[in-house]
């Protein structure tokens, strides 16, 4: 990369899954970063790269984020969650809508005009609350007057993802898996691919204004991923599909266990497809990578090969 292209990038949610390793890549690229986090969790900021810059504050603070955006040139928000405490909607909207417009007032003041927002396959689909709060995200992003892009993924996969890393905990200890909603279906995304989307997004200008599906080569259902994880550990497991009534109860129960396995969101988001027959992939020069090969690799079982 040319020293004229490299930037300075602050990255909102880049101790979290996708965000470390895209940070690790951006700085590879030679950019400068900066990364927000909301604190207290060392764990989480000591897998960060020693180059990475990490300042700690309340992303919803509008005067925080106008400091933090000084000299900067873009602007990557990863910041997500998937459960909310109780089932209100609350919780969604304060993260995916109320932050966001933060965010993008702060922006405008700081005269920092790229941004790169991670959303949902389905944002704005079904009833479901985290997938309508990411739906008037993605509204308030295109309406914004910035220099965005968008990206759409289905479940990311990769080493200590939350999906089959998740199954795999809960089959050691249970021989049969009663599901709800067994046959809905997902294009899981290798967490590498979507590093490379990002990163190549903020170095063609090409993206600015364009929404990327981002999508693996295999359509799994949820019983496929059940079995495909059992298997990569050498293990049958039954996997037994609940009528739509068991499904919503257990989704009520799963909610107040702990780790929070399931909720009704949740249950309300499988209602929705993810999948996509648009990838966004091939259009930033990217080969979808398949997950179900690299499955002993997200289970910790070989060594990365990233």
């Amino acid at each position: 990369m040319n020293t004229a292209a490299r930037r300075h990038v602050v990255v909102l949610g880049g101790t979290g899954f996708v965000g470390r390793r895209l940070v690790a890549q951006l700085l590879r690229d030679g950019h400068r970063l900066t990364v927000l986090s909301r604190g207290g969790d060392p764990a989480k900021r000591a897998l960060l790269p020693r180059d990475s810059s990490l300042i700690e504050g309340d992303v919803h603070d509008p005067d925080f984020l106008r400091a933090v955006l000084d000299d900067a040139d873009a602007v990557v928000n990863l910041i997500g969650i998937l459960n909310e405490r109780g089932d209100a909607g609350d919780g969604f909207e304060r993260v995916y809508v109320t932050q966001l417009e933060s965010l993008i007032a702060a922006m405008k003041d700081m005269g920092v005009r790229r941004l790169l927002q991670m959303s949902a396959l389905g944002a704005g689909s079904g009833d479901s609350h985290y997938l309508q709060s990411r739906g008037r995200a993605e509204q308030r992003v295109r309406e914004s007057g910035l220099d965005w892009t968008l990206f759409r993924p289905s479940v990311i996969a990769g080493p200590g993802d939350g999906l089959f890393c998740r199954f795999d905990q809960l089959l050691r200890f249970a021989p049969v898996l009663p599901i709800g909603r067994a046959d809905a279906r997902f294009q899981p995304v290798w967490v590498g691919d979507v590093v490379q989307a990002y990163a190549r997004a903020l170095a063609d200008g090409g993206s600015i204004g364009q929404r990327y599906d981002l999508v693996g080569p295999d359509v799994l259902s949820l019983a496929d991923i059940v079995r495909l994880t059992a298997r990569a550990r050498g293990r049958l497991r039954a996997v037994i599909p609940l009528p739509e009534a068991l499904g919503r109860l257990q989704a009520g129960i799963g909610e107040h266990l702990p780790g929070k396995p399931i909720s009704r969101d949740n249950w309300r988001s499988l209602q929705t497809d993810s999948v996509s027959d648009d990838n966004g992939l091939p259009k930033l020069g990217i080969a979808a990578t398949p997950v179900p090969p690299r499955l002993r690799e997200i289970l910790g079982l070989e060594p990365s090969r990233d």
